[in-house]
C-alpha cells in the first residue's frame, strides 16, 4: 500500500501506480535556480523580508542545500517575515538518504557559491513589460532542459526518477501569467509565501504584461510552425511573461518523461511547468509521457485556503494544451509542524512559506524510499535548524 503520510488530491488510480512502481527508489533531485525582477516588487513575495534580500534567496538556499548549516555561508539564508526557508526540509532529507544534488543556474544576477551547472540564461525582466527574456534565450534554456533532462534520466541507473525542483522567487506570478496566457482559468487560484494570497497583486501585473505582449506582435518572431492554429506560441509566451527556470523545467521533463519517473517539485509553479510542457510538446511535436510526471507539493499548498490548488490542477484537464486535456496528478506530504518546539516551523501551520526548493517532493522521497513517518521527518528537520541556530 502507499505510504499513507502522501496524499492524492487528482488522479487517485493514476497516482496510486505511480507510488507503486517507485516506492523503495532513490530519486536524483535536480533544482534549477532563476530569478525574475517581478520578485523585486514590494510586497509581491514573503521570500525575503525586503527586494534586496530576495536578490540572492536563491543563492542563500543553494548554499545551504548544498553545504548544510555547518557551513559559513557567502549567502546566509535571508530573514524571512516569518517563518523558516522550505531549504531545512530539502537538507534534512536529501543528507538523511543521501539523495544526489544537482543544481543548474537557469539565469541569476550573480553566481551562487555552490558548484553549479550554468545553462548560459539571463535574469528576466518583471513579467509587467510584456518582454521578461529574449526568444533566442528562451530557445536556448528549452534546448539545455532536454538535454539535461535525458542526461539525468540516464544517469538514474536504478530505475527510479528524478525531481525538479526550483527556486525563483517571484514565481508563482510568472506561473500565473504562463497559465493565463496559455487560456487556463486560474485567476485566484494560485499560492504565495504568504498567509493570505496577493491575488489582486498578480492579477493586475499579469494583466498589464499579456497586454503589452499582445500589442508587441513583431517582437522575437520566430517560424516555427505550430501544430494549434490561432493559439500562442509556449515559448514566445515564456519570452514575454516568463522566467528562465520555467523553460528549463519544462524541457527536463519533456525528455526525462521518455525513460523514467518524474517527480515536479512545488506548487502553483509546477502546475504552470505541467501545463506548458504540454503546450510545448504539442505545439512543436514533440513527444513526451505526461503519465509518468507527476506533481508534489506539501499539503500547505495543496489545502491553501487562500488558493486552490487542487481546482487548478483540474483546470489543466480542461484545456486542450496539456496534450489532450490531461490532469496532472497531484500528491502532497502530510508533514506538520504542529508540534514542532520552534515557531519558525509552527509559522507553517498559519500558512507561512509553504514550500520551495523541493520541499513537499523531498518529504514524498522520504515517505516513498525508507517510509518514513511523521516524528521522523520532524527530528530531521528540526535537527537542520537546531544545527542552524548553534552556528
Amino acid at each position: 500500500m502507499p505510504n499513507a503520510q502522501i496524499r492524492i488530491y487528482t488522479q487517485k488510480e493514476q497516482g496510486e501506480e505511480w507510488l507503486r512502481r517507485y516506492r523503495g527508489c532513490l530519486p536524483l533531485f535536480a533544482c534549477v535556480l532563476g530569478f525574475t525582477e517581478t520578485g523585486l516588487i514590494p510586497g509581491i513575495s514573503a521570500a525575503g523580508r525586503t527586494p534586496e534580500d530576495r536578490k540572492y534567496t536563491a543563492c542563500a538556499d543553494a548554499e545551504f542545500l548544498y553545504y548544510g548549516p555547518e557551513h559559513k555561508a557567502q549567502y546566509p539564508l535571508p530573514p524571512l517575515a516569518a517563518g523558516a526557508s522550505p531549504v531545512l526540509i530539502s537538507r534534512a532529507v536529501f543528507e538523511s538518504l543521501n539523495i544526489p544534488v544537482n543544481l543548474f543556474n537557469a539565469g541569476l544576477p550573480q553566481p551562487p557559491a555552490v558548484p553549479v551547472i550554468d545553462l548560459g540564461g539571463a535574469p528576466a525582466k518583471c513579467l509587467s513589460g510584456g518582454a521578461a527574456m529574449e526568444i533566442t534565450v528562451v530557445h536556448h534554456l528549452f534546448e539545455q532542459g532536454l538535454l539535461w533532462g535525458e542526461r539525468l534520466a540516464a544517469n538514474n541507473m536504478q530505475e527510479g526518477y528524478v525531481i525538479l525542483g526550483e527556486c525563483v522567487v517571484g514565481g508563482t506570478t510568472t506561473a500565473l501569467a504562463i497559465l493565463t496566457g496559455l487560456g487556463i482559468e486560474a485567476a485566484g487560484k494560485v499560492n504565495s509565501s504568504h498567509p493570505i494570497c496577493n491575488h489582486g497583486q498578480k492579477w493586475a501585473l499579469v494583466q498589464a504584461g499579456l497586454e503589452k505582449m499582445r500589442r508587441n506582435k513583431e517582437q522575437g518572431e520566430i517560424n516555427l510552425q505550430s501544430s494549434i492554429q490561432n493559439s500562442v506560441d509556449p515559448l514566445k509566451l515564456v519570452a514575454a511573461v516568463g522566467d528562465p527556470m520555467q523553460v528549463v523545467v519544462a524541457g527536463m521533463a519533456i525528455a526525462a518523461s521518455r525513460s523514467c519517473g518524474v517527480m515536479l517539485a512545488g506548487g502553483t509553479q509546477m502546475l504552470a511547468v505541467y501545463a506548458l510542457s504540454g503546450a510545448i510538446a504539442q505545439t512543436y511535436a514533440l513527444s513526451w509521457q505526461p503519465e509518468a510526471v507527476v506533481v508534489g507539493t506539501t499539503r500547505w499548498v495543496a489545502e491553501d485556503p487562500t488558493g486552490a490548488t487542487v481546482d487548478l490542477a483540474l483546470s489543466l484537464g480542461k484545456d486542450n494544451l496539456t496534450q489532450s486535456g490531461r490532469t496532472p496528478t497531484l500528491l502532497a506530504t502530510d508533514l506538520s509542524f504542529a508540534d514542532s518546539r520552534y515557531p519558525q516551523l509552527r509559522a507553517y501551520e498559519q500558512g507561512f512559506v509553504k514550500e520551495g526548493m523541493g520541499a513537499g517532493a523531498a518529504c514524498i522521497a522520504a515517505h516513498l524510499s525508507q517510509d518514513w513517518q511523521q516524528h521522523e521527518l520532524l527530528a530531521a528537520i528540526e535537527s537542520q535548524l537546531e544545527r542552524l541556530s548553534i552556528e
